[in-house]
């Protein structure tokens, strides 16, 4: 047996280097497509049905931590360290978008990344938001400890007794809430749609199937002029 015997052949070399490279580990893909239906159920039962709609909210809120977490000691291509970049990065990227000259990226490619972490910040937002109104006195409880309560509250005549000052503060507290609330929930509704468009225009761009790598967790490996 000559070492041409074992060596592998030109066709083989290519069908190998051919081959997808696992990318997305199972915990972001689990994450993933968990968010996907965990945000979808809280939206649906926001006026419906309040106890799902509250499970829901408390199941974001630990998708979210978890995935910060995993940001943190997670795979090579889950970490934040090797995705997030940096305001100028983020720029010219967008700007290569626009001029259709962006480089492909193994994962996460800037423009991706600032979406995870918009998506992220939105979240934390809208769930501690909604956990807030759960319980009107943890409202109140916050708007007293930052200091926010409306002067008139100061001047109540001393009526500290039941629906005074401590419901006057619960209501005040609520209203604005809810109304954050609700705006983060549009936000991330918009956030969604970029995000979708993001992922269809880079599939188009790159001839890549974004959604079904995120079911594999596999995608095809880094050209020379990729960003592995």
């Amino acid at each position: 047996m000559t070492i041409d015997d074992i060596a592998p052949t030109e066709s083989e070399s290519r069908n190998a280097a051919a081959r997808p490279v696992p990318v997305w580990d199972p915990m972001v893909r689990l994450f993933h497509w968990s968010l996907v239906v965990v945000f979808a159920t809280a939206w649906l039962m926001a006026e419906d049905l309040q106890p799902v709609h509250q499970l829901a909210g408390y199941a974001i809120a630990g998708l979210v931590g978890f995935r910060i977490v995993w940001g943190v000691v997670g795979s090579r291509y889950a970490r934040f360290t090797q995705f997030v970049r940096g305001p100028a990065r983020t720029i010219s990227y967008i700007a290569d978008m626009a001029g259709s000259r962006e480089r492909r990226y193994l994962g996460h490619n800037p423009a991706g990344a600032a979406m995870v972490v918009a998506i992220l910040v939105t979240l934390s937002g809208t769930a501690f938001t909604g956990w807030l109104m759960e319980a009107p006195d943890r409202a109140a409880a916050a708007v007293a400890q930052m200091r926010i309560v409306a002067p008139a509250f100061a001047d109540n005549d001393g009526n500290d007794t039941e629906g005074g000052i401590g419901a006057a503060v619960e209501g005040r507290a609520v209203g604005p809430l809810k109304e954050v609330h609700e705006a983060l929930a549009n936000l991330m509704l918009l956030l969604v749609a970029l995000h979708v468009g993001g992922v269809v225009l880079a599939s188009f761009r790159h001839r890549e199937n974004l959604i079904l790598a995120m079911l594999t967790g596999r995608k095809r490996p880094p050209a020379p002029d990729d960003v592995a």
